[in-house]
């Protein structure tokens, strides 16, 4: 794992300009080409999925590992930012985590087996999340419509924000406080009670790939930040989906505002999530 690696993503992306919105389609592109150069440095098959709204033409990026599989795991993370801001944990972090698990995934995964599918989405980000311009409501629609079994889809939702003060981690619910620690120095895995197994895989093989604390929630759709990153589409197409995340606005202070810069990522623990998610897929296809 190269903590050098994910830190020179974040900066790559970080400092593409005018920042990387859906007003900002050239910039989405510089984004998209940045992505698509990476991918293509393991070998995999990797392409644009294209789409268009409002006369404006959008693209995912994906790459794609044994094209023929009967049964597929996603993961995928949104490169797109909220307004004229950074984004380096929203959502830089998960996309250079993406493109560490394709540097990592891509030699050694089992040929003949199940199929990987890495997606960078755009128009994740106010003013088209949840409506069905996401995205990865168009990458989940599109599987559907192939008729494409996915036995899990892991969402990349901020991945990059730790901190070790007492009493810096917050709930949407006040009896979870009482339930999960009040220091922000884990990663959670959250997800519809029906991924409850699914969820236990995950902090299993997390957990056992390393120190990092992981945490999981499983929780109706109606809790409040359950269902706020690309997860939500493959629900509604019918997937089992869970969304890895350092709980965005119940911790990071710089959510959504201009101080959500490089300078307040923890790359040694960033790594370490990679690490734990990358286990959890291995986990996945081979249990």
């Amino acid at each position: 794992m190269s903590v050098d690696a994910l830190r020179a993503h974040v900066t790559a992306l970080t400092q593409v300009g005018p920042p990387r919105n859906c007003a900002n389609v050239a910039s989405l592109d510089r984004a998209a080409d940045y992505i698509l150069a990476e991918f293509g440095k393991t070998g995999a098959k990797s392409w644009f999925q294209y789409y268009s709204h409002e006369k404006r033409d959008f693209k995912n990026v994906v790459l794609q590992v044994n094209p023929g599989a009967v049964e597929w795991v996603v993961v995928g993370a949104h490169y797109d930012v909220c307004g004229e801001l950074p984004g380096a944990d929203d959502n830089a972090s998960g996309v250079a985590g993406l493109l560490e698990l394709a540097r990592l995934l891509v030699p050694s995964w089992p040929a003949g087996g199940a199929g990987l599918e890495l997606v960078a989405y755009t128009a994740e980000e106010p003013p088209y999340f949840g409506t069905g311009y996401m995205g990865s409501a168009g990458h989940a629609h599109y599987l559907a419509k192939q008729g494409k079994k996915v036995r899990a889809m892991i969402a990349l939702e901020m991945i990059g924000y730790f901190t070790d003060v007492r009493h810096s981690q917050r709930y949407p619910l006040k009896e979870m406080s009482q339930a999960y620690p009040d220091t922000g120095n884990f990663i959670a895995v959250a997800g519809r009670t029906r991924e409850r197994a699914l969820l236990a895989k995950v902090k299993a093989a997390m957990t056992g790939a390393g120190p990092l604390p992981v945490e999981t929630i499983a929780a109706p759709a109606s809790v409040k930040g359950v269902d706020f990153s690309d997860h939500r589409n493959y629900w509604e197409a019918g997937y089992p989906a869970i969304m890895v995340t350092d709980t965005a606005f119940y911790r990071n202070p710089n959510y959504h505002t201009a101080g959500d810069t490089i300078e307040t990522l923890d790359f040694p623990r960033m790594a370490e999530v990679v690490n734990g998610v990358r286990a959890a897929i291995m986990e996945i296809i081979n249990g």
